[in-house]
């Protein structure tokens, strides 16, 4: 088994590889609302605030409803057509489903199950994610429900005011149960301050919108606050990544399995040196998925997607 995955350097402006192809990396914003519905900024600030902060793609994801984007002017990004679906779910809670790729004119706006919005989103060329299942009261068990979706979201900005911004937990209780789900960070912006808290970088051989979501289709990104990955490999059985400066990289596997990139347990609590390098020799581990989760001096952090072992 190799897995190779390699990012574009924006820095030296140096191309790296990923799955054996020449991609371009694209910071997004997947996951937003504008007055369409609840959202507080016009469409034209929304672009020029996030255009300003240096992202390339953004998807506008109004609840129940489409944007005509292909009306607006991008100011250079690309912009996707996305919306927020809410079918009825267990225990009378309502499902958020980030559902990103559909066409403009989309039709089922109000699905009445979930099973409805996956399969028309997905029969619309489109990829639907679960959208912050902790602050909905959503369990793990709960979500493993909804057949067809590709992830869920790791990172939510606007949920934090009430401590519910991070769905580790629900992630790897999936991940764990067998199900194969990718991770976004997001800010579900509705006003200023959700801004820039939580983006999705896109590995990419362009930035055409049917080229990013199938790229978010096939996991080929990774989620973030801030630290960025220059590189993971997977070869041999041994892990290696390379990224900004982080003081803490650890890889997640499977039930109460991780690993360090301290190796001095006895430090851990203490301040710990700053690190750009993660290597581990997984090859006598079995049946695991192994994900990167990094964090920098500020509390900023970082999800790869899962890396599957045999």
């Amino acid at each position: 088994m190799k897995i190779t995955e390699k990012y574009f350097d924006p820095a030296s402006g140096e191309k790296m590889w990923f799955y054996g192809k020449e991609l371009q990396e694209y910071k997004a914003a997947l996951h937003m609302h504008s007055p369409v519905s609840d959202g507080k900024i016009p469409h034209d600030e929304t672009i020029s605030l996030y255009k300003k902060a240096g992202y390339n793609v953004l998807a506008f994801t109004d609840h129940r409803k489409t944007n005509a984007v292909s009306g607006l002017d991008g100011r250079g990004m690309t912009l996707l057509s996305g919306i927020e679906l809410h079918p009825m779910g267990p225990r009378n809670i309502r499902w958020h489903l980030l559902s990103l790729g559909v066409p403009e004119d989309f039709a089922c706006c109000e699905p009445e199950t979930a099973e409805e919005a996956i399969r028309e989103v997905t029969a619309a060329g489109g990829v639907v994610f679960c959208a912050h299942p902790y602050w909905c009261g959503f369990t793990s068990a709960e979500v493993a429900t909804l057949k067809g979706i590709s992830g869920i979201e790791v990172y939510n900005t606007s949920t934090r005011y009430i401590g519910k911004d991070y769905n580790m937990q629900c992630w790897d209780e999936l991940l764990d149960a067998g199900q194969c789900l990718t991770a976004l960070a997001v800010d579900d912006m509705h006003r200023e301050c959700d801004l820039f808290r939580g983006f999705t970088v896109i590995l990419a051989e362009d930035r055409k919108p049917e080229t990013l979501i199938k790229a978010l289709k096939n996991g080929h990104f990774y989620a973030s606050q801030g630290p960025r990955f220059h590189s993971i490999t997977f070869e041999n059985g041994i892990l290696k990544a390379d990224f900004t400066p982080v003081i803490s990289a650890i890889a997640v596997l499977r039930k109460s399995v991780g690993i360090c990139s301290n190796a001095d347990k006895e430090r851990i609590d203490n301040p710990q040196p700053e690190t750009t390098h993660f290597e581990f020799d997984f090859s006598g581990y079995k049946d695991q998925y192994i994900r990167l989760q990094l964090r920098d001096s500020s509390g900023r952090m970082a999800w790869s997607n899962p890396v599957y072992l045999p």
